[in-house]
């Protein structure tokens, strides 16, 4: 092959004619004059009203994909070989306040014990997500995992707001707009519509 007879992969782009002649004429799908070319030429954007349209994600963060669920603060077994000795109970309150793990908005957040590291003492864990090699290394040792933090918590049982008092006279409801029967004194029954 000669220098003379390479040929290009991707031809020139056409140059956007502007004005009469070829596909684009005259202004060449740039928009017309009109309402664009006239002073005081201020238009609403559209597309405000749409944004303003969209509901905020509030709370999500950057991610409108970022999960709901709460994610567990994680800590490995070999940091509670070091924080505890042999024997001894591990509940989330007494990792609060051993100062392993830090409260959430002034609550217990939920907390995962990994199996990263060894362990050779004996554990009561009760309260807490584990995983499964932590639980076997755990037990291996003559550990012993009293509660584990349910997957699905249950929700209180909704209360039951006390109804307000009837008060007397006062028309109940799919009595508006029919007739009542009322006693006078003078001439005995008479109908009247409630309103």
């Amino acid at each position: 092959m000669q220098t003379h007879q390479l040929q290009r992969n991707n031809p020139n782009m056409k140059r956007t004619i502007v004005a009469r002649g070829g596909k684009r004429g005259k202004t060449a799908g740039r928009g017309g004059k009109g309402q664009s070319a006239r002073a005081g030429n201020k238009r609403r954007p559209e597309w405000r009203d749409i944004i303003k349209r969209i509901p905020k994600l509030r709370g999500r963060g950057i991610s409108p994909q970022k999960s709901f669920q709460e994610r567990p603060v994680v800590l490995n077994i070999d940091v509670l070989e070091l924080a505890f000795g042999a024997n001894e109970a591990i509940t989330p309150t007494i990792l609060i306040e051993k100062g392993l793990v830090s409260t959430k908005s002034g609550n217990i957040p939920m907390i995962k014990i990994l199996g990263d590291g060894e362990v050779t003492k004996a554990f009561r864990l009760s309260g807490l997500y584990i995983s499964e090699s932590a639980k076997v290394k755990i037990e291996k040792v003559g550990g012993s995992i009293v509660a584990v933090v349910p997957k699905v918590i249950a929700m209180p049982a909704k209360i039951k707001k006390a109804k307000a008092p009837a008060l007397e006279g006062t028309p109940k409801r799919g009595e508006i707009g029919k007739e009542k029967e009322v006693k006078t004194e003078k001439k005995g029954k008479v109908k009247v519509s409630v309103n």
